[in-house]
């Protein structure tokens, strides 16, 4: 495994970009600012390498980009209705930054910030952040750590962990949007996608969960047996008018904290997969149905909708305002731990 050390300047701090490689010489490429993923570029049968992620040419692209390309958002990954929450009888009030509800922990979430890294293993990269009490109207300090993972059997692990001084929500994701037939190859609508999730949850017109989730049975929003991600983006059913295609929370079928397969992606026209694990309630699948106009991406492509999926293993969107939902509070004294694993074939 070899990793190798880049240093960018920019008006906000340095940003470093790692680029991790392993015996197959596929690479991962990481970086300081939001702790994202930059590219996965894996092996073709004719010896080149294909992109398999959107992002953008230069580091300093990445600050404040609508998609959160390949990042890590957060206090709160997802939306929280009206940006209010109550903790142990105190109202706290984020800033509202999509519709009238706050999303990805606002817009200095932690997907903007240049967090600390290092190396700490022949194939490791260490993040870390400190969010201060009172940070973007979030209670309590809170002390987040990501590590990166890449192995020979091109698995990139990705474990999350955060602690607190005084009881807080928290939800850490990945934010990274796959095509597996290159980054700058077009629609992923042809790309087959299976779910491990027999529920997913409703949604208002603002895109905040009504409540309690609803079968995909007879649904658009059924993958369990796996079908195209296009197959039925256009049918008329309201989730999707919602969202303008899939944007939505699946309930990770048997979830018991365990890490367990969550959903499978693939390409025949690449021959690509990617099978995500993790042990979070919940994965957000979003269809990039708003990446037009999005920062010119590597290469000069412009990124059209549709061009790219997220798949984002995390907590429930609104969860502290849903009985419903597993929580996602965090007391002093517990620690926050997550994983998230992309597996390419």
């Amino acid at each position: 495994m070899i990793i190798e050390k880049q240093i960018f300047p920019s008006p906000k701090g340095e940003i470093t970009w790692f680029t991790l490689t392993n015996g197959k010489g596929a690479e991962v490429v990481l970086s300081s600012l939001g702790a994202g993923v930059v590219s996965i570029r894996l092996p073709e049968a004719d010896g080149r390498f294909t992109d398999v992620v959107i992002g953008y040419d230069t580091p300093e692209a990445y600050f404040a980009d609508g998609p959160c390309s390949g990042k890590t958002p957060g206090r709160y990954a997802n939306r929280i209705a009206n940006g209010r929450f109550s903790l142990d009888g105190k109202e706290y009030d984020l800033p509202i930054n999509n519709g009238p509800n706050h999303l990805h922990g606002g817009p200095d979430g932690f997907q903007n910030r240049i967090w600390n890294c290092r190396k700490i293993g022949e194939n490791k990269v260490e993040f870390k952040l400190h969010s201060p009490d009172g940070d973007s109207g979030y209670p309590g300090a809170l002390d987040a750590t990501v590590v990166y993972t890449w192995d020979d059997d091109n698995t990139l692990s990705i474990d999350y962990s955060a602690t607190c001084d005084a009881p807080t929500y928290v939800n850490l994701t990945n934010h990274t949007y796959f095509n597996l037939n290159g980054h700058d190859s077009g629609s992923v609508l042809g790309h087959m996608l299976k779910m491990n999730c027999l529920e997913y949850l409703p949604t208002d017109k603002t895109q905040i969960p009504l409540g309690l989730p609803a079968s995909v049975a007879g649904t658009p929003m059924d993958f369990t047996s796996g079908a195209k991600i296009g197959a039925s983006i256009n049918d008329d059913f309201e989730a999707l008018k919602i969202g303008k295609g899939y944007d939505h929370c699946y309930m990770v079928d048997g979830y018991d904290g365990t890490l367990r397969e969550v959903a499978v992606l693939s390409s025949e026209e690449s021959g690509h997969k990617v099978t995500v694990l993790s042990d979070q309630p919940c994965a957000q699948v979003y269809t990039g149905n708003w990446l037009e106009g999005c920062p010119t991406g590597k290469g000069g492509y412009a990124y059209k909708d549709y061009d790219a999926v997220a798949i984002e293993c995390q907590g429930a969107p609104n969860a502290p305002n849903n009985i419903h939902m597993p929580s996602s509070r965090l007391d002093p004294g517990e620690k926050y731990e997550r994983t998230i694993k992309f597996r390419f074939e």
